[in-house]
């Protein structure tokens, strides 16, 4: 369906909204561009390589769109205004912002760089928090727009070998949370939540890596493209908040009910998988420097296998839904 209705009676969107995309240089960030452009938005595209940009912007203006290319780094609030600033003198107004940034950092807390942990707050909620800021002012001045902060499951469920992306993510709910609080006067301005599970990006290969193993993520992985229309269906029709994959919502509850079992499970099932993987030196991936490789899928399978997920994450959704209603009948057995 084209942007051609308003997600409400007073959102004054053109038939071509302008999109505002950070992260939008691989994995789900390009999947979203495609998407968008194949539906005639009009794009604002931004991360830090300018020429990975350009490869995309490339592909979004033979679908149709009209796009603007804004190389930033998230972590600038500086550059962010610029950001803001670029779209409103391109295209004179902002419909949808996108904070899609999200970069990690793997390893046992005490055991990676306090330098790594600092850079993944700084690009995953600083970021968020830098965009949400440079347009918010913008939305409110229109009595209109959406911004749509992609957070994670980890935002629920905490990651062992991975605190500053946790906290990052626990985080971003708390902030999406406040802004929906604050802004409860002006209803046709949306906060919007995502929370995927695992996607099949280059994230995990991006991503620095202090855990002494090579890292792969668990079956059952979304398609990027699956996110991307996703995005779509919030910018056209908001909601406060999204799930996406198999397992995320059981996993949301087994750790409502039972936190000390699911955090147990999530540090067993984490140290298995590195336990069997070969060993792999210390990178700091993409923390300071743009990623290398700019694909949307990362490899591990789930273009293959889109809508369909695997036997592996519906038995792992079964499983967390059977420890909530353990956790739950063991709070009733003590209450009782």
């Amino acid at each position: 369906m084209p942007f051609d209705t308003p997600s409400s009676p007073s959102a004054s969107y053109k038939l071509s909204p302008v999109v505002v995309l950070t992260g939008a240089s691989s994995g789900i960030g390009r999947a979203t561009a495609l998407a968008f452009a194949g539906e005639g938005a009009d794009l604002v595209l931004a991360a830090r390589d300018r020429e990975a940009l350009e490869v995309v912007a490339a592909e979004c203006s033979e679908a149709g769109a009209r796009v603007l290319v804004q190389p930033t780094d998230v972590t600038d609030p500086g550059a962010v205004q610029r950001l803001a600033d670029a779209a409103l003198e391109r295209f004179g107004q902002i419909d949808v912002w996108i904070n899609n940034v999200g970069i990690g950092a793997v390893g046992l807390f005490d055991q990676t760089p306090i330098e790594a942990h600092r850079r993944v707050v700084e690009a995953n909620l600083l970021g968020h928090m830098h965009g949400a800021h440079a347009v918010l002012p913008h939305f409110r001045a229109r009595r209109c727009g959406t911004l749509i902060n992609m957070i994670s499951v980890g935002g629920w469920i905490p990651a062992p070998y991975a605190a500053a992306y946790s906290a990052s993510k626990f985080g971003l709910r708390g902030f999406s949370e406040a802004l929906r609080a604050e802004l409860a006067g002006v209803p046709d301005v949306h906060v919007c939540e995502v929370y995927p599970t695992f996607v099949d990006t280059p994230g995990v290969t991006h991503g620095a890596n202090y855990s002494d193993h090579r890292l792969r993520p668990p079956p059952g992985l979304v398609d990027p493209r699956r996110v991307a229309q996703v995005l779509l269906s919030i910018a056209r029709r908001p909601r406060r908040a999204t799930y996406v994959g198999v397992g995320a919502r059981s996993g949301i509850l087994a750790h409502a009910v039972a936190p000390n079992l699911v955090a147990r499970a999530m540090m067993w099932l984490t140290e298995r998988s590195l336990a069997r993987s070969e060993p792999r030196p210390h990178t700091d991936g993409n923390l300071f420097l743009p990623s290398a490789g700019h694909a949307i899928d990362g490899g591990f399978g789930a273009s293959k296998l889109a809508g369909r997920p695997s036997a592996v994450a519906g038995m792992a959704a079964t499983a967390l839904g059977a420890a909530a209603l353990m956790g739950w009948w063991a709070m009733r057995r003590r209450r009782a």
